[in-house]
């Protein structure tokens, strides 16, 4: 293989390295073997963290940054990116799990107002396409948060009046929402986001119960109002209950967040003459296979083989038998998580594993 071309695809490693940072280090372990290597690397991500950069990354645009609320209602700055027409908001930016210590997580008080926020300044500076995505977030409101900041900026001066009740098309000033999720779950139930997502995000067991219960309340109250309940569909439950929210009172299409990227960036035409792809997350097992990032990546891939690294590994044979031809941890078996957290040794180690992968 004279000048081998490699895509490199990696989801971030949460809470360590970022897809771009995970690409670059992929990409230097490869050119310590390979130096004459082309290496495409292309930022990725599923909805969640590092959503913003990879879309600034396929489209262009600018970030828009704008005071709005946290999770606990307190002031901070948010950014979104605004290409033409077109807004890309990540919810985690003003609604995020990451945004508040521990000891503050509580979903019983947690609001997706700042989100709404975020919503309502893409709008004001003349948004017709809002693509948001729907992870990382500290809330379990169902979206009311959301629309009571829509509200009170009178962007939903009548809520009911958002769409037409006729025709199911938005009156809104024509803009058309898409959110972007690889989550399944309904709003409600034992399958639903207080009973599933909740508790991750500080909720007791009785504090799932509340949760359900009001967003049960609420979706019954707006099938009442608009005719037809969007409560069961799948991604109603993501984030909280957002992806209910913007589907129900918006009327938003609802689109897996790994194939809209890669749509979006034509994922296919670049691996199309490629010889490898490398993709990966920070920890792969039986979960990877159910719609996550990398299994984006290899459905994509077409005949291209895919490699995929990873910070922590099970499953391994189940994750061969999808279709990965190499599955492959980037950390020795003893390392303590707190040395394999560290940005540095992070990077080394997949620096490494590639230059491994290259010579074998």
């Amino acid at each position: 293989m004279d000048r081998p071309k490699i895509v490199v695809a990696i989801d971030s490693f949460k809470g360590c390295l970022t897809s771009q940072e995970a690409n670059m280090a992929a990409a230097e372990g490869i050119w310590r073997t390979c130096p004459d290597a082309e290496v495409v690397q292309v930022p990725v991500s599923d909805g969640g963290e590092g959503f913003l950069e990879a879309f600034h990354a396929a489209l262009g645009g600018r970030f828009v940054e704008v005071t709005v609320n946290d999770p606990l209602m307190r002031p901070i700055v948010a950014r979104y990116l605004l290409c033409g027409d077109t807004a890309v908001i990540e919810i985690a930016q003003a609604s995020g799990l990451t945004l508040l210590k521990t000891e503050e997580r509580n979903p019983l008080k947690t609001t997706s107002y700042g989100t709404g926020e975020l919503v309502v300044d893409a709008i004001r500076k003349g948004a017709k396409h809002i693509v948001v995505g729907l992870g990382g977030s500290a809330t379990s409101d169902a979206g009311m948060g959301m629309l009571e900041a829509m509200h009170n900026a009178k962007c939903v001066a009548r809520l009911e009046e958002t769409l037409s009740e006729q025709s199911g098309e938005r009156t809104h000033n024509d803009i058309r929402f898409t959110i972007a999720t690889d989550v399944q779950n309904p709003l409600c139930g034992e399958h639903g986001a207080a009973h599933v997502f909740a508790p991750q995000k500080g909720a007791s067991a009785a504090d799932v119960l509340v949760l359900d219960e009001r967003a049960k309340r609420f979706a019954e109250e707006s099938a009442k109002l608009f005719g037809y309940d969007r409560s069961e569909l799948p991604g109603a439950g993501a984030a909280g209950g957002l992806g209910y929210a913007f589907m129900q009172y918006l009327n938003a299409t609802c689109q897996s967040g790994v194939q809209l990227l890669l749509d979006t960036i034509g994922f296919k035409k670049i691996v199309k003459d490629a010889d490898w792809v490398v993709t990966g997350e920070g920890a792969a097992d039986h979960q990877t296979l159910m719609g996550k990032l990398p299994m984006g990546i290899l459905q994509q891939s077409g005949r291209v083989p895919v490699c995929l690294i990873a910070g922590r590994i099970s499953d391994c044979e189940e994750l061969l038998n999808a279709g990965f031809v190499r599955v492959e941890c980037i950390n020795p078996s003893d390392i303590a998580l707190q040395e394999a957290m560290r940005k540095e040794v992070a990077k080394e180690h997949i620096r490494r594993t590639m230059a491994k992968m290259l010579k074998e």
